[in-house]
């Protein structure tokens, strides 16, 4: 067998969604979504990384659309940890397959082929990843996607362009966040929620190489450490509270 080729054994989700504006990514659009509002949080580039911020407790869910004609494998990682399996994430471990136009989201730690541990924004000593002694990778969602055997042939010709400029942004990046000042607030973490539905069936998969065709990073944060990282701007108020800061209204004092 050739060693590029990678037989897998991996998951497909149940059901479908539409593709969502606003995306990241170049082979799906990733984007996530807070559960308990139906919202998409907004995503934020700051010193070449994506940001997205984080509302303690809330639900949320990393919705994947494939945009292309071909199916995907999606390694997904939170925290540094994979979502499928519980191990420390690596790209070559188990994903779900995306097929061609087909998006899905991933809702939690998938704990059999009927239910998952809902991901809940949390603090990082309640986290998963920090509950199972690997704290250092928190704060950051990562798909690894990879095209399938069959599907490459199409894309041989540029296939080494979009990996070696990933490589290179990734390397960057690092050494950005190196130089980055510390957030003063606690930071978030995903935590182990509580269990729910979510149907998903074993099909077979043969990646066309064993590294990745594009890696999306995805760093998440309360708002709080946000503003002082720099990635949002701080709230506007003014130096001191106004009295009567609303013009002249009619009625009476309304029920809270």
């Amino acid at each position: 067998m050739n060693p590029w080729i990678r037989p897998s054994l991996v998951l497909a989700l149940a059901g479908a969604l539409a593709p969502q504006a606003g995306a990241v990514g170049r082979l799906a659009d990733v984007v996530v979504v807070d559960r308990d509002s139906g919202a998409v949080l907004p995503v934020h580039r700051h010193r070449g990384e994506w940001w997205i911020e984080g509302r303690p407790g809330a639900r949320y869910a990393i919705r994947i659309h494939n945009t292309g004609g071909d199916r995907l494998l999606a390694v997904t990682s939170v925290d540094g940890v994979n979502v499928v399996t519980g191990e420390t994430a690596a790209v070559d471990q188990r994903g779900y397959v995306y097929d061609p136009r087909a998006g899905y989201d991933i809702a939690g730690w998938r704990k059999s082929d009927a239910e998952v541990a809902a991901f809940q924004f949390t603090s990082v000593p309640r986290s998963y990843a920090a509950r199972t002694g690997r704290p250092d990778d928190v704060g950051v969602i990562g798909v690894a996607l990879f095209r399938e055997r069959l599907a490459l042939a199409s894309a041989a010709a540029d296939a080494q362009a979009p990996l070696a400029a990933s490589a290179q942004s990734a390397e960057g990046a690092a050494r950005r966040e190196r130089a980055a000042p510390a957030a003063p607030a606690p930071a978030l973490g995903t935590g182990h929620g509580r269990r729910e539905t979510s149907a998903a069936t074993l099909v077979a998969f043969q990646r066309a190489r064993s590294t990745p065709d594009e890696v999306i990073r995805l760093r998440y944060d309360s708002r709080a450490n946000l503003v002082a990282l720099g990635v949002l701007p701080p709230a506007t108020r003014p130096d001191r509270p106004e009295p009567f800061p609303a013009g002249p209204a009619l009625g009476y004092v309304p029920d809270p």
